[in-house]
């Protein structure tokens, strides 16, 4: 089969490898849609995997064509997507179902092969059948939309909130959908691509704010009456945009830190002095949720993915064969291009 395999940061290779073999209570699944995290450009440029070479990729979707022993959930043919996450199972939170933070997982496309191949190996626990309602396009963003969805429950977000999203590319859009869902009164999207902006205009923002022209701070307190937003979710990852992130919470809001950031952030004082003196509530968001209690967030995504209230398409800007990988990465890491959801079709 083909694959795209990293051999060390920056060289990604798209090569042909033995079809993998699948153990007991494993399936071989031939992967039809397969996308680019939004973690997937560091980790290919600049972090690399832990060990080489590794198959990369997480966020995916295909058919069953195999099944290993033991396997009595799934059968050839099935659609399916899968939580990319392997939980140990053995540790305090593992325990608890809160596999997210368990101390000692895998992870498929980073510690293990992962799906930009033409199949991949995968344990029957980490695999979802789609909804016949959900197309294999869809069905590849279930992870981003999984995520976006557990940004939202950490800040608690209810019903006539007012939401600021700083970084719309697709898990950020996804999060617009999601406030629009759960009841948001008004929704910010702030972002420095107006392509992407106009997306989020689509699919559910109020207002669209581009901080290359303007404060998004300012933009924000001048849209809701000098108080800020209840909900600030941010995406970006950026320094800049975490400090602003707490700037435009109002008094007792709640701001959720979803990107995944690669710089220190040093809070200024009067920054500071506002994250403690309106007593607003920061909190980290990892990953998502796939214990059955309370929420299992990947069920509840494929649910609305499902119902068509959350929606893909207008956030998928590429479709690709493979083969481009190694090119597609590169212009992503340098900003050659603008990119929101790239889905390569093995």
């Amino acid at each position: 089969m083909k694959a795209a395999r990293l051999y060390a940061p920056g060289d990604l290779r798209y090569e042909e490898v033995d079809i993998p073999e699948i153990g007991a209570g494993e399936v071989l699944i031939r992967v039809k849609a397969v996308g680019i995290c939004g973690s997937d450009p560091a980790r290919v440029m600049l972090k690399g995997t832990y060990s080489y070479p590794t198959t990369v990729g997480h966020e995916f979707s295909g058919e069953v064509v195999q099944l290993g022993q033991g396997v009595k959930s799934l059968k050839a043919g099935d659609r399916v997507t899968i939580v990319p996450l392997i939980p140990c199972g053995d540790c305090d939170y593992c325990a608890i179902g809160e596999y997210t933070l368990c101390d000692d997982y895998s992870y498929y496309g980073s510690r293990e092969d992962g799906a930009m191949a033409e199949f991949i190996a995968v344990k029957e626990r980490n695999v979802l059948k789609l909804p016949d309602e959900v197309d294999l396009e869809s069905g590849a963003c279930t992870d981003p939309v999984s995520v976006a969805l557990h940004a939202m429950r950490k800040v608690d977000m209810r019903g006539g909130d007012t939401v600021a999203v700083l970084g719309v590319g697709p898990i950020g859009g996804f999060a617009v959908q999601w406030a629009r869902i759960l009841g948001a009164r008004q929704i910010i999207a702030i972002d420095i691509v107006d392509d992407k902006l106009s997306v989020a205009r689509e699919i559910g923002a109020d207002l669209t704010c581009n901080s290359t022209r303007d404060d998004p701070v300012e933009f924000v307190l001048s849209h809701t009456a000098g108080a800020g937003v209840s909900r600030v979710i941010e995406m970006a990852g950026s320094r800049v945009t975490q400090e602003q992130s707490i700037r435009m919470a109002k008094k007792q809001g709640r701001i959720a830190f979803c990107g995944i950031s690669y710089d220190d952030l040093v809070l200024p004082r009067k920054t500071l002095d506002q994250l403690m003196r309106k007593e607003a509530t920061l909190v980290g968001s990892w990953n998502s949720s796939f214990a059955p209690l309370p929420l299992h967030e990947w069920h509840t995504s494929l649910h609305f993915l499902s119902k068509g209230q959350i929606q893909c398409f207008p956030l998928i800007s590429h479709r690709l064969p493979l083969s481009d990988a190694p090119e597609i990465f590169r212009k992503i890491w340098t900003r050659d291009g603008t990119f929101n959801k790239v889905l390569f079709m093995p």
